[in-house]
């Protein structure tokens, strides 16, 4: 059936709201006329999020016009009109339909097609269907990881992994991709209120991951500062804390996390985790040629009985936090190397001094063979 696009846009002029939305109408019909399919396609991406459709007409405009030229569209800016329109659709299942269709007609675009069918894992996430959710994933990250640099796909995929992995309380998974999400946005994108949000789960997800021992990247980001000032404020005293393995300020903060049920439902794994954490800073702390640390050191730094520390050496080694042996007759662990980490400020002024004491051994050493050589050439010439 033909569509009337010439009535159906004097239509939309003369009914328009005010003066303004009439001339972005009459602007549209101009260039559909003059066929300037390029410039028409600019109009429209910008034209769809009008706040004149607040209230209803996306749907309209799509079949009464937009879908009578739509092969004359380019993919990517098919794929942003169509998704703005099926945000319209108010049964979800419908609204799938709708972009799989489009899908269909961009099949040829890899990441127009991407962009659809991660449209569509979101709303499957949005309807609980987690078993297509996980395909979804699944499925678009394999194609993402073949496409070299950031596209805008990227955000909305990590965005919806993200969400997916906290509904299935995988904290670990959760972190990894959250902090990926914030990679591929601008904090200024992200409101307010959503920034406070992820910061206080990422935060959680950090302390909760099984595997996760390294903070420092969610330390170094600027949205921790959306929690300062806050009631929840003390969640990144808490990752402060993890960081160094600092396990008094972490029971001064328990009257804080306390009231946090998962952390209080996961005491045994923090336990152990910040363990962990403070026998890395024990030996990280350490000179290189000072990595031998006897059972008893290890036990008074970490606070657990004697008997229980070549099991959380043992753990350490196991985890590739660390690397080294372990003497059980003298009682001993010598530590060759561990796990790198991003440092906070404190961190970095220790690892800062223990550099200029070995500047100062090697300077030391340069003039002990200059003063000895000498008597070593004068011992190799006899």
């Amino acid at each position: 059936m033909a569509r009337d696009i010439s009535g159906f846009l004097h239509m939309k002029k003369a009914t328009a709201s005010d003066s303004d939305i009439a001339e972005e109408w009459d602007e549209i019909e101009k260039l559909y006329e003059r066929k300037l399919w390029h410039q028409l396609t600019t109009k429209l991406v910008g034209f769809v999020k009008h706040e004149s459709f607040s209230s209803g007409g996306l749907l309209e405009l799509y079949h009464g016009f937009i879908a009578d030229f739509e092969t004359k569209i380019k993919p990517l800016s098919l794929v942003d009109i169509i998704l703005a329109v099926s945000k319209e659709i108010t049964d979800k299942e419908e609204a799938i339909k709708f972009i799989q269709k489009t899908e269909e007609k961009v099949a040829s675009n890899q990441e127009a097609k991407l962009m659809c069918q991660t449209a569509v894992t979101v709303m499957q996430l949005e309807l609980s269907q987690l078993p297509e959710v996980k395909a979804g994933i699944e499925t678009i990250g394999e194609a993402l990881d073949a496409i070299d640099g950031i596209t805008p796909v990227h955000a909305v995929y990590y965005d919806v992994s993200s969400k997916y992995y906290k509904k299935c309380a995988d904290h670990a998974a959760y972190y990894r991709d959250a902090l990926r999400y914030l990679g591929c946005m601008e904090l200024d994108d992200i409101p307010a209120g959503e920034q406070l949000e992820r910061a206080f789960h990422l935060s959680l997800a950090a302390l909760l991951g099984e595997g996760v021992y390294n903070f420092g990247e969610l330390l170094a980001h600027d949205i921790l500062d959306s929690l300062k000032g806050t009631e929840k404020q003390w969640v990144v005293e808490l990752l402060f804390a993890f960081n160094t393995g600092d396990l008094e300020k972490f029971e001064s903060l328990r009257p804080k996390w306390s009231q946090q049920p998962d952390l209080v439902d996961n005491y045994n794994k923090l336990s152990r985790k910040i363990r962990l954490l403070c026998f890395m800073e024990l030996i990280f702390n350490r000179h290189a040629h000072d990595r031998t640390i006897s059972f008893s050191t290890i036990a008074t730094a970490a606070q657990v009985p004697l008997p229980e520390v070549e099991h959380l050496v043992m753990k350490a080694l196991s985890l590739g936090l660390v690397r080294g042996s372990i003497d059980q007759v003298s009682q001993e662990v010598t530590m060759t190397w561990v796990q790198p980490r991003v440092l906070d400020i404190s961190q970095v002024s220790s690892l800062h001094n223990r550099m200029e004491v070995w500047c100062k051994d090697i300077i030391s050493t340069v003039h002990l063979v200059k003063d000895e050589m000498p008597e070593l050439v004068s011992q190799l010439s006899s």
